[in-house]
């Protein structure tokens, strides 16, 4: 229960409602007639609270016109970002995942370093913080699956953003990683010859995860040569022990190529398997190793800039902001 006194409780009630329409300097705001509508403060607390607001320079009031913002409070230079991660697929934290540790780490560097303060949590598929997130200016989510209830997404004023998956018809811009030119340049290299390639596709769904597939169908029929293609579905996030599916395609497809999505602890394993010279391409960022790769330092200055410009624009488009993955052979 808020035990503050009404006037304020609608001063907050109203940067909420002006910070999630995105309103700016300029913009004509609510009557009290309006605000009475929407809200069940009395007239005597609507007419404080306006006047409360005209005092501080925050809005106008013009007769016969209507009130203006003159100033956005909520709207500062120093940003509260938070990155939150989805426990229920990450389950033993996100320092025990190689992926998403060097993704927060370098998220953290550039939030860090442009002098905001940078905020990290989690979530699951059944609960969401947004009480947290109303405190926070950006809220940057990863590992949402097609289990994901979305209906809090909707109940925050903060500004939503998405890695590495895309919601399709929903108000969110999303920030994802573009393996198309990647697997393209691994066809146009090695396509020349009839190959094997074993596709690894992760049996934790999303519509990136469907994405990577039909990237790497295309690619591969585009190839010179018809190309062998088979796929197979892991688990290489819970399921990383449960080998057997895996050995038994190796053995029995005998590929020239391994590709997708690949556990750490596969790549020695693999290679014990195989019979001939097997090439090993997975997922990988900021790693060495051949692989579709992409640097998290690149893709992160990339994405703040993003979340900067949607923070001065809140009421733009949602967007798809794509960064391509390099081939390294």
């Amino acid at each position: 229960m808020d035990l503050s006194p009404r006037h304020l409780q609608l001063r907050e009630m109203l940067f909420r409602r002006w910070k999630t329409n995105g309103a700016k300097v300029g913009d004509r705001i609510e009557s009290q007639n309006e605000i009475i509508k929407f809200c069940d403060f009395s007239l005597i607390t609507v007419i404080k609270t306006l006047k409360d607001l005209e005092a501080e320079g925050v809005i106008r009031r013009q007769v016969g016109k209507g009130s203006f913002l003159v100033k956005t409070p909520w709207t500062e230079a120093h940003h509260r970002i938070g990155f939150f991660y989805n426990r229920d697929i990450v389950g033993g934290g996100i320092f025990n995942n190689e992926f998403y540790t060097k993704l927060v780490v370098a998220f953290e560097k550039g939030v860090v370093s442009d002098g905001h303060e940078f905020i990290l949590g989690s979530f699951t598929d059944h609960k969401m913080p947004v009480e947290m997130w109303d405190r926070l200016d950006v809220v940057v989510l990863t590992g949402l699956t097609p289990h994901t209830r979305l209906d809090d997404l909707a109940r925050t004023s903060s500004q939503v953003a998405v890695i590495d998956m895309t919601l399709e018809g929903l108000p969110y811009n999303t920030y994802r990683i573009d393996f198309a030119p990647a697997f393209t340049a691994m066809f146009d290299r090695f396509g020349s010859e009839k190959r094997r390639y074993l596709y690894l596709d992760s049996s934790i769904a999303s519509s990136e995860q469907v994405a990577r597939l039909e990237a790497f169908r295309r690619a591969c029929a585009a190839a010179p040569v018809e190309q062998e293609l088979k796929v197979i579905s892991v688990n290489q996030e819970t399921g990383a022990e449960d080998t057997k599916a895996l050995r038994d395609a190796i053995e029995q497809f005998e590929p020239d190529f391994v590709c997708g999505y690949m556990h750490q602890s596969w790549h020695t394993q693999i290679l014990k398997w195989v019979h001939k010279p097997t090439k090993l391409y997975p997922f990988g960022l900021d790693v060495d190793r051949a692989g579709f790769v992409v640097t998290s330092e690149e893709w992160m200055r990339q994405v703040l800039a993003a979340i900067y410009d949607n923070l001065e624009d809140r009421q733009a488009p949602a967007r798809v902001y794509n960064f391509p993955a390099d081939f390294r052979p």
